[in-house]
């Protein structure tokens, strides 16, 4: 009997346990996920810059069409970015962006989802960075 006990409240303890790291995590999440926003929305402008350089060296030629490439990929990274923070901001409220307000379930599945979709909008800005220039250091 005493075991039995025993186990009961060890399993309590767990249950209870990994219920508010459930409920702790979202905050968590939410956060990681605007810093990977917070670290690559500065490139924003380079991405310009960027766009602007290569799209001065676009021509009909081989080495004009890998310009307008690069251009291209620069700006559908920039949409990414663009389409990925109105979808964001669509999605959760500025109190539970910022001053990490409770979620509901599905706003916690949803949060799962972004981290995902963040990621990539940051491997899509930073990889058509290093391309275009790679690119422009070839000349």
């Amino acid at each position: 009997m005493r075991t039995f006990i025993l186990a009961l409240g060890i399993v309590s303890i767990l249950s209870f346990g990994c219920k508010d790291d459930k409920k702790n995590s979202a905050p968590n999440k939410m956060k990681t996920v605007m810093a990977v926003h917070d670290e690559v929305m500065p490139r924003m402008g380079e991405i310009g810059k960027l766009v602007a350089e290569l799209k001065a060296k676009e021509d009909s030629t081989e080495v004009g069409m890998r310009y307008t490439a690069a251009r291209k990929e620069l700006q559908e990274a920039h949409k990414g970015m663009m389409d990925w923070m109105q979808n964001f901001g669509n999605r959760f409220t500025p109190d539970e962006i910022l001053n990490d307000a409770a979620l509901t379930d599905e706003k916690t599945k949803w949060l799962d989802e972004e981290e995902i979709n963040v990621q990539k909008v940051a491997d899509d800005i930073n990889t058509s960075i290093a391309n275009a220039k790679r690119l422009l250091e070839q000349e």
